[in-house]
């Protein structure tokens, strides 16, 4: 088990609007009370705040499950752990290396090859050119994809460059494993050997978190739940108690 851990204090990320009606935006929030965040001004610029006052400590062996509306703050939460966003209050610690499995598209370059490709989201995600050579084999078996791997990324069908995508993605360890929902990719068949592939992953990791709306997946991957409703958390309760959060 790793050292692994992540503390949030007082966690506030806004957004700023520009070139709004701040009226008819404050109006059309007001309709959806349960997505997005809320609409302030701070330094004379109206914004959106998408996190509010988050607390939240984890350790080596928490895997924490994230609920919520669509925009309720679950992905921006993720994207603040990751490195992506700075806190506009309070503060973010994450101790441990990072794989982030928020977005699959990231860094892909169409006029590329597979083998690019693959190559330049292993860096992304800090791997050395040694540590890709090693494992280049196994990861472009893995994505099924053949000859093809040596073809411009702009030629693949969708389920092609998500495979490839996916295969790079989850070649990596980490202490901290961020996920933004249940990546589903390929036909069923690769589905099957992703989820296989995703577990093992999830069994190296610290520290998982989670943001899914699937409640069995909660149930068979996390030992802990937090749900989130615009921007604001609740407090971290057993995953046993999860069926009594979604109800309230």
């Amino acid at each position: 088990m790793t050292a692994a851990s992540i503390t949030c204090t007082d966690l506030t990320i806004r957004f700023p609007v520009y070139g709004a009606d701040a009226k008819s935006l404050k109006k059309a929030l007001a309709r959806a009370v349960s997505v997005g965040g809320a609409l302030g001004r701070h330094a004379g610029v109206t914004d959106v705040t998408a996190l509010e006052g988050v607390n939240l400590k984890l350790q080596a062996g928490d895997r924490l499950g994230l609920i919520g509306h669509n925009g309720s703050g679950k992905t921006t939460l993720l994207r603040a752990l990751s490195g992506a966003y700075e806190p506009d209050d309070g503060s973010i610690e994450v101790n441990g290396r990072i794989a982030s499995l928020l977005d699959l598209g990231l860094g892909i370059d169409p006029s590329a090859t597979g083998y690019e490709n693959i190559r330049l989201r292993c860096r992304i995600a800090g791997l050395s050119s040694k540590q890709i050579d090693a494992r280049m084999d196994e990861i472009a078996e893995f994505t099924g994809l053949g000859p093809f791997l040596s073809m411009p990324v702009k030629t693949y069908s969708a389920g092609m460059k998500g495979r490839m995508a996916f295969a790079a993605a989850t070649a990596v360890d980490c202490d901290v494993l961020l996920m933004d929902e249940w990546i589903a990719v390929g036909d069923a068949d690769f589905q099957k050997i992703a989820h296989k592939r995703l577990l093992k992953l999830v069994e190296r990791a610290g520290i998982l978190v989670l943001a899914t709306h699937e409640a069995p997946l909660l149930k068979l991957y996390c030992n802990k739940v937090m749900k989130l409703e615009g921007g604001v958390a609740s407090e971290i309760v057993d995953i046993r108690k999860l069926d009594q959060l979604l109800k309230t």
